[in-house]
Protein backbone atom coordinates (compact mmCIF):
# COMPACT_ATOMS: atom_id res chain seq x y z
CA UNK A 1 0.00 0.00 0.00
CA UNK A 2 1.30 3.45 -0.89
CA UNK A 3 0.99 6.13 1.78
CA UNK A 4 1.13 9.82 0.95
CA UNK A 5 0.84 12.88 3.17
CA UNK A 6 0.26 16.18 1.38
CA UNK A 7 0.68 19.53 3.11
CA UNK A 8 -0.15 18.22 6.59
CA UNK A 9 -0.36 21.09 9.07
CA UNK A 10 -1.21 20.73 12.74
CA UNK A 11 -1.39 23.63 15.18
CA UNK A 12 -1.78 23.73 18.94
CA UNK A 13 -2.76 27.32 19.65
CA UNK A 14 0.11 29.54 18.53
CA UNK A 15 2.45 26.53 18.11
CA UNK A 16 2.68 24.97 14.64
CA UNK A 17 3.82 21.39 15.31
CA UNK A 18 3.60 20.31 11.64
CA UNK A 19 4.03 22.90 8.91
CA UNK A 20 2.85 21.75 5.44
CA UNK A 21 4.62 18.40 5.55
CA UNK A 22 4.81 16.22 2.45
CA UNK A 23 5.78 12.55 2.79
CA UNK A 24 5.43 9.54 0.47
CA UNK A 25 6.03 5.92 1.49
CA UNK A 26 6.06 3.31 -1.26
CA UNK A 27 4.77 -0.28 -0.86
CA UNK A 28 7.43 -2.50 0.69
CA UNK A 29 9.59 0.47 1.74
CA UNK A 30 11.12 1.34 5.10
CA UNK A 31 10.91 5.12 5.24
CA UNK A 32 12.63 6.72 8.20
CA UNK A 33 11.32 9.91 9.74
CA UNK A 34 14.40 11.38 11.42
CA UNK A 35 14.42 14.35 13.75
CA UNK A 36 15.10 15.57 17.24
CA UNK A 37 12.61 15.14 20.06
CA UNK A 38 10.07 17.92 19.61
CA UNK A 39 10.64 18.18 15.86
CA UNK A 40 7.05 17.11 15.15
CA UNK A 41 7.54 13.45 14.15
CA UNK A 42 5.15 11.88 16.63
CA UNK A 43 2.54 14.59 16.08
CA UNK A 44 2.60 13.82 12.36
CA UNK A 45 2.11 10.10 12.99
CA UNK A 46 -0.70 10.79 15.46
CA UNK A 47 -2.43 12.72 12.67
CA UNK A 48 -1.93 9.73 10.38
CA UNK A 49 -3.31 7.36 13.02
CA UNK A 50 -6.41 9.46 13.63
CA UNK A 51 -5.46 10.55 17.16
CA UNK A 52 -5.21 14.16 15.96
CA UNK A 53 -7.10 15.92 13.18
CA UNK A 54 -4.98 17.93 10.72
CA UNK A 55 -5.78 21.62 10.33
CA UNK A 56 -4.70 21.45 6.68
CA UNK A 57 -3.61 18.79 4.21
CA UNK A 58 -4.62 15.31 3.07
CA UNK A 59 -3.80 11.66 3.83
CA UNK A 60 -3.86 9.35 0.80
CA UNK A 61 -3.72 5.56 0.62
CA UNK A 62 -3.21 4.18 -2.89
CA UNK A 63 -4.05 7.66 -4.23
CA UNK A 64 -7.41 7.86 -2.42
CA UNK A 65 -7.97 10.66 0.12
CA UNK A 66 -8.80 9.35 3.60
CA UNK A 67 -10.74 10.93 6.47
CA UNK A 68 -9.93 9.43 9.89
CA UNK A 69 -12.02 10.52 12.87
CA UNK A 70 -10.12 8.18 15.18
CA UNK A 71 -7.68 5.24 15.35
CA UNK A 72 -10.48 2.82 14.49
CA UNK A 73 -10.84 4.41 11.06
CA UNK A 74 -7.07 4.30 10.50
CA UNK A 75 -6.88 0.63 11.49
CA UNK A 76 -9.82 -0.22 9.25
CA UNK A 77 -7.97 1.45 6.35
CA UNK A 78 -4.90 -0.73 6.96
CA UNK A 79 -2.70 1.45 9.19
CA UNK A 80 -1.14 -0.01 12.33
CA UNK A 81 1.02 1.65 14.96
CA UNK A 82 3.61 0.23 17.36
CA UNK A 83 3.91 2.84 20.10
CA UNK A 84 7.06 3.65 22.08
CA UNK A 85 5.13 2.87 25.26
CA UNK A 86 3.28 -0.37 24.62
CA UNK A 87 -0.52 -0.27 24.54
CA UNK A 88 -0.93 -3.67 26.18
CA UNK A 89 -2.81 -4.89 29.28
CA UNK A 90 -0.07 -6.52 31.42
CA UNK A 91 -2.33 -9.08 33.17
CA UNK A 92 -3.97 -10.28 29.92
CA UNK A 93 -2.60 -13.08 27.77
CA UNK A 94 -1.11 -12.43 24.36
CA UNK A 95 -4.29 -13.69 22.65
CA UNK A 96 -6.52 -11.51 24.85
CA UNK A 97 -4.42 -8.42 24.05
CA UNK A 98 -4.46 -9.17 20.34
CA UNK A 99 -8.25 -9.48 20.20
CA UNK A 100 -8.85 -6.44 22.45
CA UNK A 101 -10.89 -3.86 20.53
CA UNK A 102 -11.52 -6.33 17.72
CA UNK A 103 -13.34 -9.05 19.63
CA UNK A 104 -14.77 -12.04 17.80
CA UNK A 105 -17.64 -13.97 19.33
CA UNK A 106 -19.10 -17.38 18.76
CA UNK A 107 -22.51 -18.93 19.42
CA UNK A 108 -23.98 -17.60 22.65
CA UNK A 109 -22.06 -14.32 22.47
CA UNK A 110 -18.94 -15.70 24.14
CA UNK A 111 -15.50 -14.44 23.11
CA UNK A 112 -13.82 -16.69 20.57
CA UNK A 113 -10.40 -16.98 22.22
CA UNK A 114 -9.57 -20.03 20.13
CA UNK A 115 -9.74 -17.90 16.97
CA UNK A 116 -7.47 -15.28 18.59
CA UNK A 117 -4.95 -17.96 19.60
CA UNK A 118 -4.96 -19.34 16.08
CA UNK A 119 -4.37 -15.88 14.61
CA UNK A 120 -1.44 -15.29 16.97
CA UNK A 121 0.14 -18.62 16.02
CA UNK A 122 -0.31 -17.94 12.29
CA UNK A 123 1.41 -14.55 12.42
CA UNK A 124 4.05 -15.74 14.89
CA UNK A 125 4.97 -18.70 12.67
CA UNK A 126 4.98 -16.54 9.55
CA UNK A 127 7.58 -14.17 10.98
CA UNK A 128 9.41 -16.52 13.33
CA UNK A 129 8.33 -14.60 16.42
CA UNK A 130 8.00 -17.64 18.71
CA UNK A 131 5.23 -16.04 20.80
CA UNK A 132 2.98 -18.20 22.99
CA UNK A 133 -0.64 -16.97 22.65
CA UNK A 134 -1.39 -18.04 26.25
CA UNK A 135 1.59 -16.26 27.86
CA UNK A 136 0.80 -13.45 30.32
CA UNK A 137 2.15 -10.22 28.82
CA UNK A 138 3.76 -8.86 32.01
CA UNK A 139 5.82 -12.04 32.30
CA UNK A 140 7.35 -11.61 28.83
CA UNK A 141 10.66 -9.86 28.08
CA UNK A 142 10.29 -6.35 26.68
CA UNK A 143 11.39 -7.41 23.19
CA UNK A 144 8.71 -10.11 23.07
CA UNK A 145 6.10 -7.61 24.29
CA UNK A 146 6.98 -5.49 21.31
CA UNK A 147 6.40 -8.47 19.01
CA UNK A 148 2.94 -8.78 20.59
CA UNK A 149 2.29 -5.16 19.56
CA UNK A 150 3.35 -6.02 16.01
CA UNK A 151 1.18 -9.15 15.97
CA UNK A 152 -1.76 -7.07 17.21
CA UNK A 153 -1.34 -4.64 14.30
CA UNK A 154 -0.84 -7.40 11.71
CA UNK A 155 -3.88 -9.31 12.99
CA UNK A 156 -5.97 -6.41 11.71
CA UNK A 157 -4.38 -6.67 8.26
CA UNK A 158 -2.20 -3.57 8.62
CA UNK A 159 -0.43 -2.79 5.35
CA UNK A 160 1.24 0.36 6.66
CA UNK A 161 3.05 0.00 9.99
CA UNK A 162 4.29 2.96 12.01
CA UNK A 163 7.07 2.31 14.54
CA UNK A 164 7.36 5.24 16.97
CA UNK A 165 10.83 5.26 18.62
CA UNK A 166 10.60 1.45 18.86
CA UNK A 167 14.08 0.75 20.27
CA UNK A 168 13.86 2.99 23.35
CA UNK A 169 13.26 0.04 25.71
CA UNK A 170 15.24 -2.68 23.91
CA UNK A 171 18.65 -4.26 24.43
CA UNK A 172 21.04 -4.16 21.44
CA UNK A 173 20.19 -7.78 20.60
CA UNK A 174 16.45 -7.06 20.75
CA UNK A 175 17.06 -4.02 18.54
CA UNK A 176 18.80 -6.23 15.97
CA UNK A 177 15.86 -8.67 16.09
CA UNK A 178 13.45 -5.78 15.50
CA UNK A 179 15.47 -4.65 12.48
CA UNK A 180 15.25 -8.18 11.05
CA UNK A 181 11.49 -8.17 11.66
CA UNK A 182 11.15 -4.88 9.80
CA UNK A 183 13.07 -6.31 6.85
CA UNK A 184 10.76 -9.36 6.83
CA UNK A 185 7.68 -7.14 6.86
CA UNK A 186 9.14 -5.10 4.03
CA UNK A 187 9.84 -8.23 1.96
CA UNK A 188 6.15 -9.17 2.22
CA UNK A 189 5.01 -5.78 0.95
CA UNK A 190 4.31 -3.94 4.20
CA UNK A 191 5.07 -0.22 4.10
CA UNK A 192 6.93 0.94 7.22
CA UNK A 193 7.35 4.38 8.73
CA UNK A 194 10.20 4.27 11.24
CA UNK A 195 10.37 7.24 13.65
CA UNK A 196 13.67 7.68 15.46
CA UNK A 197 16.45 10.05 16.45
CA UNK A 198 19.15 7.34 16.52
CA UNK A 199 21.49 7.74 13.56
CA UNK A 200 22.98 4.25 13.64
CA UNK A 201 19.58 2.58 13.35
CA UNK A 202 18.52 4.87 10.52
CA UNK A 203 21.54 4.01 8.41
CA UNK A 204 21.14 0.29 9.14
CA UNK A 205 17.54 -0.27 8.07
CA UNK A 206 16.10 2.67 6.10
CA UNK A 207 15.50 2.71 2.35
CA UNK A 208 14.84 6.47 2.41
CA UNK A 209 15.19 9.13 5.07
CA UNK A 210 13.11 12.27 5.53
CA UNK A 211 14.48 14.77 8.06
CA UNK A 212 12.14 17.02 10.06
CA UNK A 213 13.30 20.06 12.00
CA UNK A 214 11.00 22.39 13.94
CA UNK A 215 7.92 20.94 12.28
CA UNK A 216 9.14 21.24 8.70
CA UNK A 217 10.71 18.84 6.22
CA UNK A 218 14.25 20.14 5.75
CA UNK A 219 15.48 17.49 3.35
CA UNK A 220 15.81 13.88 2.30
CA UNK A 221 18.91 11.78 2.79
CA UNK A 222 20.28 8.44 1.71
CA UNK A 223 21.14 5.67 4.21
CA UNK A 224 24.69 5.95 2.87
CA UNK A 225 24.97 9.47 4.38
CA UNK A 226 27.39 9.80 7.27
CA UNK A 227 26.27 10.37 10.85
CA UNK A 228 27.75 13.88 10.62
CA UNK A 229 25.71 14.67 7.50
CA UNK A 230 22.48 13.41 9.09
CA UNK A 231 23.17 15.27 12.34
CA UNK A 232 23.84 18.46 10.40
CA UNK A 233 20.45 18.15 8.68
CA UNK A 234 18.72 17.54 12.00
CA UNK A 235 20.30 20.50 13.78
CA UNK A 236 21.03 22.92 10.95
CA UNK A 237 24.77 23.20 11.56
CA UNK A 238 27.89 21.05 11.74
CA UNK A 239 28.04 18.93 14.90
CA UNK A 240 30.99 17.17 16.55
CA UNK A 241 29.65 13.70 17.38
CA UNK A 242 32.85 12.25 18.88
CA UNK A 243 33.44 12.86 22.57
CA UNK A 244 37.02 14.02 23.14
CA UNK A 245 38.51 12.83 26.43
CA UNK A 246 41.87 11.82 27.88
CA UNK A 247 42.52 8.79 30.07
CA UNK A 248 41.07 9.31 33.58
CA UNK A 249 43.25 10.81 36.30
CA UNK A 250 41.77 8.90 39.22
CA UNK A 251 41.84 10.57 42.66
CA UNK A 252 41.35 9.24 46.19
CA UNK A 253 37.95 10.85 46.86
CA UNK A 254 35.10 8.46 46.16
CA UNK A 255 31.53 7.30 46.57
CA UNK A 256 31.32 3.78 48.02
CA UNK A 257 28.02 1.88 47.85
CA UNK A 258 27.79 -1.43 49.75
CA UNK A 259 24.87 -3.87 49.93
CA UNK A 260 22.35 -1.24 48.87
CA UNK A 261 18.80 -2.57 48.85
CA UNK A 262 15.77 -0.47 47.96
CA UNK A 263 12.18 -1.69 48.39
CA UNK A 264 8.80 -0.14 47.67
CA UNK A 265 5.97 0.36 50.16
CA UNK A 266 4.86 -3.26 50.00
CA UNK A 267 8.36 -4.73 50.24
CA UNK A 268 9.06 -5.48 46.57
CA UNK A 269 12.82 -5.36 46.02
CA UNK A 270 13.74 -2.71 43.43
CA UNK A 271 17.52 -2.63 44.01
CA UNK A 272 19.06 -5.84 45.30
CA UNK A 273 22.34 -5.70 47.28
CA UNK A 274 24.12 -3.31 44.90
CA UNK A 275 27.80 -2.64 45.63
CA UNK A 276 30.23 -0.44 43.69
CA UNK A 277 32.68 2.44 43.96
CA UNK A 278 33.10 5.63 41.91
CA UNK A 279 36.38 7.48 42.29
CA UNK A 280 37.16 11.10 41.69
CA UNK A 281 38.23 11.78 38.13
CA UNK A 282 36.22 8.99 36.49
CA UNK A 283 32.79 8.50 34.97
CA UNK A 284 30.88 5.37 35.98
CA UNK A 285 28.02 4.83 33.54
CA UNK A 286 25.06 2.74 34.68
CA UNK A 287 23.56 0.87 31.72
CA UNK A 288 20.44 -1.23 31.43
CA UNK A 289 17.03 -1.36 29.83
CA UNK A 290 14.81 1.20 31.51
CA UNK A 291 12.97 -0.11 34.56
CA UNK A 292 15.71 -2.34 35.98
CA UNK A 293 16.40 -0.36 39.16
CA UNK A 294 18.54 2.49 37.82
CA UNK A 295 16.03 5.17 38.82
CA UNK A 296 15.63 3.83 42.36
CA UNK A 297 19.41 3.50 42.76
CA UNK A 298 20.04 7.14 41.90
CA UNK A 299 17.12 8.30 44.04
CA UNK A 300 18.57 6.36 47.00
CA UNK A 301 21.89 8.18 46.60
CA UNK A 302 20.15 11.59 46.63
CA UNK A 303 17.89 10.63 49.58
CA UNK A 304 14.61 10.35 47.68
CA UNK A 305 13.87 6.72 48.59
CA UNK A 306 12.30 5.85 51.95
CA UNK A 307 12.96 2.12 52.26
CA UNK A 308 16.73 1.73 51.99
CA UNK A 309 19.23 -0.67 53.58
CA UNK A 310 23.00 -0.88 53.21
CA UNK A 311 25.57 1.89 53.03
CA UNK A 312 26.27 4.90 50.79
CA UNK A 313 29.45 6.71 51.86
CA UNK A 314 30.71 9.88 50.21
CA UNK A 315 34.31 10.61 51.20
CA UNK A 316 33.75 8.43 54.26
CA UNK A 317 30.51 10.13 55.35
CA UNK A 318 27.31 8.04 55.43
CA UNK A 319 24.46 9.48 53.31
CA UNK A 320 21.69 7.03 54.21
CA UNK A 321 19.37 8.59 56.77
CA UNK A 322 20.23 12.15 55.81
CA UNK A 323 17.74 14.53 54.23
CA UNK A 324 17.86 15.56 50.59
CA UNK A 325 18.86 19.07 51.72
CA UNK A 326 21.79 17.67 53.75
CA UNK A 327 22.93 15.54 50.81
CA UNK A 328 22.81 18.48 48.40
CA UNK A 329 24.68 20.63 50.92
CA UNK A 330 27.32 17.87 51.14
CA UNK A 331 28.17 18.68 47.53
CA UNK A 332 26.04 16.24 45.56
CA UNK A 333 24.86 17.58 42.20
CA UNK A 334 21.86 15.82 40.69
CA UNK A 335 20.29 15.96 37.23
CA UNK A 336 16.98 14.02 37.43
CA UNK A 337 15.80 11.88 34.53
CA UNK A 338 12.63 13.95 34.04
CA UNK A 339 13.54 17.63 34.12
CA UNK A 340 9.89 18.68 33.67
CA UNK A 341 8.77 16.91 36.85
CA UNK A 342 11.83 16.99 39.10
CA UNK A 343 14.38 19.36 37.59
CA UNK A 344 12.59 22.66 37.03
CA UNK A 345 9.67 24.77 38.14
CA UNK A 346 8.45 25.78 34.70
CA UNK A 347 6.48 28.77 35.95
CA UNK A 348 9.60 30.19 37.65
CA UNK A 349 12.07 32.33 35.74
CA UNK A 350 15.44 31.05 34.63
CA UNK A 351 17.08 33.05 37.42
CA UNK A 352 14.73 31.57 40.05
CA UNK A 353 15.40 28.04 38.81
CA UNK A 354 19.14 28.66 39.04
CA UNK A 355 18.89 29.34 42.78
CA UNK A 356 16.59 26.45 43.74
CA UNK A 357 19.37 24.50 45.52
CA UNK A 358 20.52 27.61 47.35
CA UNK A 359 17.33 29.42 48.27
CA UNK A 360 18.01 29.21 52.03
CA UNK A 361 21.06 31.45 52.36
CA UNK A 362 24.06 33.12 50.76
CA UNK A 363 24.80 34.24 48.14
CA UNK A 364 21.24 34.78 46.91
CA UNK A 365 19.22 35.18 50.12
CA UNK A 366 19.95 37.51 53.02
CA UNK A 367 17.70 37.88 56.08
CA UNK A 368 14.96 36.02 54.23
CA UNK A 369 15.05 38.35 51.24
CA UNK A 370 16.22 37.44 47.74
CA UNK A 371 19.15 39.57 46.60
CA UNK A 372 17.78 40.23 43.13
CA UNK A 373 20.86 42.01 41.85
CA UNK A 374 23.22 39.18 42.78
CA UNK A 375 20.82 36.59 41.37
CA UNK A 376 20.38 38.49 38.10
CA UNK A 377 24.15 38.88 37.64
CA UNK A 378 24.70 35.17 38.39
CA UNK A 379 21.94 34.16 35.95
CA UNK A 380 23.39 36.29 33.14
CA UNK A 381 26.81 34.76 33.71
CA UNK A 382 25.45 31.20 33.53
CA UNK A 383 23.29 31.97 30.49
CA UNK A 384 26.48 32.95 28.68
CA UNK A 385 28.64 30.14 30.08
CA UNK A 386 26.11 27.39 29.28
CA UNK A 387 24.91 28.93 26.01
CA UNK A 388 21.27 29.02 27.13
CA UNK A 389 19.23 30.44 24.24
CA UNK A 390 16.82 32.80 25.97
CA UNK A 391 15.43 36.31 25.99
CA UNK A 392 16.96 36.86 29.43
CA UNK A 393 17.02 35.75 33.10
CA UNK A 394 13.38 36.75 33.64
CA UNK A 395 12.00 34.40 30.96
CA UNK A 396 9.93 31.50 32.32
CA UNK A 397 11.88 28.23 32.15
CA UNK A 398 8.86 26.46 30.68
CA UNK A 399 9.10 28.60 27.54
CA UNK A 400 12.57 27.29 26.67
CA UNK A 401 13.28 24.37 24.32
CA UNK A 402 14.07 20.99 25.89
CA UNK A 403 17.79 21.38 25.32
CA UNK A 404 17.87 24.82 26.92
CA UNK A 405 15.81 23.63 29.89
CA UNK A 406 18.38 20.88 30.44
CA UNK A 407 21.18 23.45 30.27
CA UNK A 408 19.46 25.42 33.06
CA UNK A 409 19.43 22.29 35.25
CA UNK A 410 23.10 21.60 34.45
CA UNK A 411 24.09 25.23 35.07
CA UNK A 412 22.46 25.14 38.51
CA UNK A 413 23.98 21.81 39.54
CA UNK A 414 27.47 22.46 38.17
CA UNK A 415 27.76 25.92 39.68
CA UNK A 416 28.41 24.60 43.19
CA UNK A 417 31.47 23.01 44.76
CA UNK A 418 30.78 19.33 44.06
CA UNK A 419 31.85 16.15 45.83
CA UNK A 420 29.74 13.97 43.50
CA UNK A 421 27.77 14.53 40.31
CA UNK A 422 24.88 12.24 39.33
CA UNK A 423 23.26 12.74 35.92
CA UNK A 424 20.25 10.57 35.03
CA UNK A 425 19.41 10.46 31.30
CA UNK A 426 21.31 13.76 30.83
CA UNK A 427 20.49 14.11 27.12
CA UNK A 428 16.94 12.74 26.97
CA UNK A 429 14.79 14.90 24.72
CA UNK A 430 17.75 17.09 23.81
CA UNK A 431 18.88 18.10 20.33
CA UNK A 432 22.16 16.85 18.88
CA UNK A 433 23.83 20.23 19.29
CA UNK A 434 22.97 20.40 23.00
CA UNK A 435 24.11 16.79 23.45
CA UNK A 436 27.54 17.84 22.19
CA UNK A 437 27.65 20.61 24.81
CA UNK A 438 26.33 18.45 27.70
CA UNK A 439 28.85 15.68 27.02
CA UNK A 440 31.70 18.20 27.14
CA UNK A 441 30.52 19.53 30.51
CA UNK A 442 30.34 16.01 31.93
CA UNK A 443 33.91 15.33 30.81
CA UNK A 444 35.04 18.68 32.25
CA UNK A 445 33.46 17.76 35.60
CA UNK A 446 35.22 14.39 35.60
CA UNK A 447 38.54 16.05 34.71
CA UNK A 448 38.10 18.44 37.65
CA UNK A 449 38.39 15.41 39.95
CA UNK A 450 34.70 14.90 40.77
CA UNK A 451 33.26 11.36 40.83
CA UNK A 452 30.60 11.28 38.09
CA UNK A 453 27.73 8.82 37.67
CA UNK A 454 25.84 8.86 34.36
CA UNK A 455 22.67 6.78 34.00
CA UNK A 456 21.66 6.30 30.38
CA UNK A 457 19.64 3.91 28.25
CA UNK A 458 21.54 5.17 25.18
CA UNK A 459 24.42 2.75 24.63
CA UNK A 460 26.20 5.13 22.27
CA UNK A 461 26.23 7.71 25.06
CA UNK A 462 27.44 5.15 27.60
CA UNK A 463 30.28 4.08 25.30
CA UNK A 464 31.27 7.68 24.57
CA UNK A 465 31.42 8.86 28.19
CA UNK A 466 32.19 5.90 30.45
CA UNK A 467 35.51 4.98 31.98
CA UNK A 468 33.73 2.00 33.54
CA UNK A 469 30.21 0.63 32.95
CA UNK A 470 27.96 -0.91 35.60
CA UNK A 471 25.18 -3.04 34.07
CA UNK A 472 21.88 -3.57 35.92
CA UNK A 473 19.22 -6.21 35.37
CA UNK A 474 16.12 -6.60 37.55
CA UNK A 475 17.63 -4.53 40.31
CA UNK A 476 20.92 -6.40 40.50
CA UNK A 477 24.42 -5.41 39.44
CA UNK A 478 25.27 -7.92 36.71
CA UNK A 479 28.84 -6.70 36.45
CA UNK A 480 31.20 -3.74 36.06
CA UNK A 481 33.20 -3.65 32.83
CA UNK A 482 35.61 -1.27 31.05
CA UNK A 483 34.22 1.65 29.08
CA UNK A 484 35.32 0.14 25.75
CA UNK A 485 33.29 -3.07 26.21
CA UNK A 486 31.51 -4.16 23.02
CA UNK A 487 27.82 -3.44 22.41
CA UNK A 488 27.19 -7.16 22.00
CA UNK A 489 28.65 -8.03 25.39
CA UNK A 490 26.82 -5.16 27.08
CA UNK A 491 23.57 -6.23 25.43
CA UNK A 492 23.89 -9.78 26.74
CA UNK A 493 24.52 -8.44 30.25
CA UNK A 494 21.54 -6.09 29.95
CA UNK A 495 19.43 -9.17 29.22
CA UNK A 496 20.61 -10.76 32.49
CA UNK A 497 23.59 -12.84 31.37
CA UNK A 498 26.50 -12.85 33.81
CA UNK A 499 29.66 -10.91 32.94
CA UNK A 500 31.63 -14.15 32.42
CA UNK A 501 28.97 -15.83 30.30
CA UNK A 502 28.47 -12.66 28.24
CA UNK A 503 32.20 -12.47 27.56
CA UNK A 504 32.28 -16.09 26.39
CA UNK A 505 29.14 -15.69 24.26
CA UNK A 506 30.37 -12.45 22.64
CA UNK A 507 33.73 -13.97 21.75
CA UNK A 508 32.29 -17.27 20.45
Amino acid sequence: MKLELRGITKRFGALTANDHIDLAVEPGEIHCLLGENGAGKSTLMNVLYGLYQADEGDILLDDEVQHFSGPGDAMAAGIGMVHQHFMLIPVFTVAENVMLGNEQTKFGGRLDLAAARKRVREISDRFGFDVDPDAIVEELPVGVQQRVEIIKALSRDARVLVFDEPTAVLTPQETDELMNTMRQLKSQGTSIVFITHKLREVREVADRITVIRLGKVVGEASPTATNEELASLMVGRAVELTVQKDAPNVRTNSLVVEGLTVTDRVGTVLVDEASFEVRGGEILAIAGVQGNGQTELTEAIIGLQDHVRGSIRLDGQELIGRSVRDILDAGVGFVPEDRSVDGLVKEFTIAENLMLDRSHGAPFVSAGTVRRGALDAFAREKITEFDIRTQGPSQAAGRLSGGNQQKVVLARELSRDLSLFVAAQPTRGVDVGSIEFIHKRLIDTRDAGVPVIVISTELDEVAALADRILVMYRGQVVGIVPGNTSRERLGLMMAGMSETAATEEASA
